[in-house]
């Protein structure tokens, strides 16, 4: 492993519980593999801009036909797009805001899903060109959405495997850290149920690699 890219997504930074247990996945991984790099986008931190038309016109022409508005509402997305491509695995660190994504993570997707880049159309329907990854999906809720009556309103982890997967991300593992609302016992419980749950995950990599 090579290069690791840790996508922060939470305006809470420190304070969120996704970015706690994102943090320790990549701690975990820095320990297991000394030489990789880690690139941290930090989205609460450089919140990335709007998509505007710029972006949706320039997107779709080659680098030379496109005019200077457009060129400069590109680049800060073929730098996300760079650091995407160029990351062995990569672990997003995201809230359940409203059912779904927070903000900064739907902006950065936005920046990242560009046709003839990150994926392309052919006949037989749109094809990932993001390939070999190994996505982490971190995804803290106030409430418990894995299972129970609430999960038909998890909104969050079905559009994130469907994105991710429309660009090529389909090796995805998922650590849950639910019920943080339900005051600090719960909260403590949640974090110290995803971390059990990260460390099992850990052996049974190792397990296999020794195998």
């Amino acid at each position: 492993m090579k290069n690791i890219l840790l996508i922060l997504g939470s305006p809470r930074d420190r304070a969120s519980y996704s970015h706690q247990i994102g943090r320790r996945i990549v701690d975990d991984l820095k320990s297991r593999y000394p030489s990789a790099k880690v690139v941290v986008r930090n989205l609460a931190k450089e919140a990335l801009p709007d998509v505007d038309n710029g972006f949706v016109t320039g997107r779709m022409l080659a680098p030379d036909k496109r005019r200077a508005a457009e060129a400069k509402a590109l680049v800060l997305s073929d730098v996300l797009v760079a650091e995407l491509m160029a990351a062995d695995v990569i672990v997003l660190a995201s809230p359940m805001h409203n059912f779904g994504v927070s903000a900064p993570v739907k902006k950065w997707i936005d920046q990242i899903a560009r046709p003839g880049v990150t994926f392309s159309y052919s006949d037989k329907g749109p094809m990932g060109l993001v390939q070999g990854k190994k996505t982490v999906l971190v995804l803290a809720r106030g409430g418990v959405y894995s299972e129970g009556p609430m999960m038909p309103y998890d909104f969050q982890e079905p559009y994130l495997r469907t994105v991710l997967g429309l660009i090529g991300m389909t090796d995805v593992e998922v650590v849950e850290v639910e019920g943080t609302a339900f005051g600090p016992e719960a909260a403590e419980k949640a974090v110290a149920t995803a971390t059990a749950r990260l460390h099992a995950q850990c052996d049974q990599r190792s397990a296999a690699a020794a195998a």
